[in-house]
């Protein structure tokens, strides 16, 4: 299957690309549709199969988790948890390479962090925030297509930088019971103990209400599938989470002098994610875009990935050529991508003007995918839009921030008078007597 750039004008794009604001849940392939088939023993939609899912878990606990990730994963796991040897174990077979790039990347993300962790009080002694970080979270860490251990330090460092307590990892079952090596030997490389062989909608619903085995959180974060994105929303309310996050994206404004191989290849890197993957570049030059759309075909061509990005790029790839820089800016803020890359004689002149974008990437030497793994700032980004509102997770994410109030008699009685007409005027004259009754015992 071959994969190619769609041509689109810049009118195009806006009604082309419509339908993935918001969030929706995804469309299921054939194979998920059938999945569900024999879990249920009968037709059901994601939205149906995962509040019935939901619904076990928190009437049955553990056994429902058992239940449905026998279902589901074809996997009989009797206990979640994952001894803390067999994730020791896991970090000490990783190849020394591999345990060596995990390493350094997690001191980069954690230095990284360390910026936004917040300890002063905001405001005066009389009022003010306090900050202080969440008490547990649970991190969900995908499996499936691929292993994420990245994912796993993206998700587990910013909460420990907040001071979170208590850290539990979910991630899929593997045949034999536990987690995929890497999302292990991920864990135990940051002192996370606590990790549950568990995926989908159960793990979410473990997560957020507990069982027998399992501490109910305060906070679910991560990415996942369909089932997981479907889940957080249904048990939102109940427990915090992150956001909804949809399919990776990517949006490169190319400007001349852009290299037409380094813009091709970002597009290749996001779309090998998932073939409901979204890959768009936007450039003032028609030259350049035929040279993008030709590198194209030959990157993704060779890819090792060649099938999932063919099954993406048919439906979320294109090329547009804009009548100026100042469309293509437009048309980027309008899409809101999850990734902004900025390349070309341009690229800096443009930074700064972008005002909706999960991450930025400015240059020809700051491709995408080294924000997959060792920039710095998170990887988990909003999608779907969402950029227009929020950032990338971050420490803020793990904190709550309670108001103290400590009058003096001298400061309520100065600002009484305020709250007495305003009581009064919204007809609650109890709100007035309760202040009124303590400037009375005063005098």
């Amino acid at each position: 299957m071959s994969a190619e750039l769609r041509r689109l004008s810049p009118a195009e794009l806006v009604d082309w690309a419509h339908r993935r604001d918001g969030f929706t849940a995804q469309d299921l392939d054939d194979a998920a549709t059938a999945l569900l088939q024999r879990a249920f023993g009968r037709a059901v939609d994601a939205e149906d199969a995962v509040l019935e899912i939901i619904r076990a878990v928190r009437a049955n606990g553990d056994v429902a988790v058992r239940d449905w990730s026998g279902r589901i994963d074809g996997v009989d796991v009797a206990e979640t948890r994952v001894p803390e040897p067999a994730l020791r174990a896991a970090l000490e077979s990783t190849t020394p390479s591999t345990r060596a790039a995990l390493s350094a990347a997690a001191d980069r993300i954690r230095a990284f962090h360390e910026h936004q962790r917040d300890t002063a009080n905001r405001g005066n002694n009389a009022a003010y925030l306090r900050p202080e970080p969440l008490r547990r979270v649970g991190c969900y860490a995908p499996g499936g297509r691929a292993a994420y251990p990245s994912t796993v330090l993206m998700a587990v460092i910013p909460a420990l930088v907040a001071g979170v307590e208590s850290v539990a990892i979910a991630s899929p079952p593997t045949e034999s019971g536990g987690v995929h090596p890497l999302v292990a030997a991920a864990a135990c490389l940051l002192g996370v103990g606590e990790v549950h062989a568990m995926g989908g909608a159960q793990a979410i619903a473990a997560l957020a209400y507990g069982t027998e085995t399992i501490a109910r959180v305060d906070k679910i974060v991560g990415p996942g599938n369909a089932f997981v994105t479907l889940a957080k929303r249904a048990v939102f309310g109940d427990v915090g989470i992150d956001q909804l996050a949809g399919p990776s994206e990517i949006l490169v404004i190319a400007t001349d002098g852009a290299d037409p191989a380094f813009v091709a290849a970002d597009l290749v890197s996001q779309l090998e994610h998932d073939p409901m993957a979204w890959a768009v570049c936007l450039t003032n030059d028609a030259r350049l875009a035929a040279g993008v759309v030709e590198q194209f075909a030959s990157a993704a061509a060779t890819a090792q990935r060649a099938g999932i990005i063919a099954a993406a790029a048919g439906r979320n790839a294109a090329v547009v050529v804009c009548s100026s820089l100042d469309e293509a800016l437009a048309l980027a803020e309008r899409f809101a991508p999850e990734h902004l890359s900025l390349q070309g004689a341009a690229a800096e002149q443009l930074r700064d003007r972008v005002r909706a974008a999960g991450a930025i990437f400015c240059g020809a030497m700051s491709p995408v995918s080294i924000g997959d793994y060792v920039a710095g700032p998170n990887h988990t980004l909003p999608t779907q839009g969402a950029a227009r509102y929020r950032g990338p997770l971050s420490v803020m994410d793990f904190m709550r921030w309670p108001s103290v109030v400590q009058f003096s008699a001298s400061e309520l009685e100065s600002l009484a008078p305020i709250a007495y007409e305003l009581a009064d005027a919204e007809g609650l004259p109890g709100h007035a007597a309760a202040i009124r009754a303590r400037l009375e015992v005063r005098r």
